[in-house]
This record gives structure tokens, sequence and C-alpha cells, in this order.
């Protein structure tokens, strides 16, 4: 099940998900996943990244992060952006973004 997340309440959905994975895409086109704590400012996330995370990011821009539920059972959030390298992080300008929960068999 799937809710949709309007870009303009993401922060506040953001504030049960203090970490999240941020998945670029390397050279080989093989997924790279980075645990990473996330910060909202200025409207995008922002987190620190090593230089190979980073490079995949300046040459694939288009970046999803998901964010796992605290409680198993419950609403991961899974987020869609533009990245744009900064120093050592990551900014992340959010495009897209909904709340998933696991199907119960």
């Amino acid at each position: 099940m799937s809710i949709p997340v309007a870009l303009p309440e993401l922060p506040d959905a953001l504030a049960a998900y203090p970490w999240g994975y941020l998945l670029t895409v390397r050279d080989d086109l093989r997924a790279q996943s980075l645990a990473v704590p996330t910060q909202w400012r200025d409207g995008a996330l922002q987190m620190s990244a090593g230089a190979g995370t980073r490079a995949n990011a300046v040459a694939r821009p288009q970046v999803s992060m998901v964010f796992p539920s605290p409680t198993p059972g419950e609403y991961s959030l899974i987020v869609d952006g533009t990245a744009a390298v900064h120093d050592d992080g990551i900014t992340v300008a959010p495009t897209w973004a909904v709340l998933h929960r696991p199907a119960i068999s």
C-alpha cells in the first residue's frame, strides 16, 4: 500500500526518519547504497558522502532515497530527487515522495 507525500509535506514526514539509504548508480550501472543520516535544509535533504558516491551523483544526478520504517510492518518513506555535490556532501532536491508499507500475506 502506498500513500503519496506532497512535497510541501515532506519535511514533516521526514521527522520520523533520521537516516536513510542514498541510492546512486555506479559507472558499471550497478546500484550503490549508502546509509546516511540526513538533514532537511532549505528545501532539500543534505548528507555527507564519500568520493565514490559523490562521483556517482555527478555522473548520474537522478537518485533515490529509502528511509526504512522504524517499526517493522509500518511505512517506509521513498524519495526520488536530483543530487548536487558540494565539498564532502550531497544535497538532494526532492521531486517525488511516497510512504510505502509492505504487503501483508
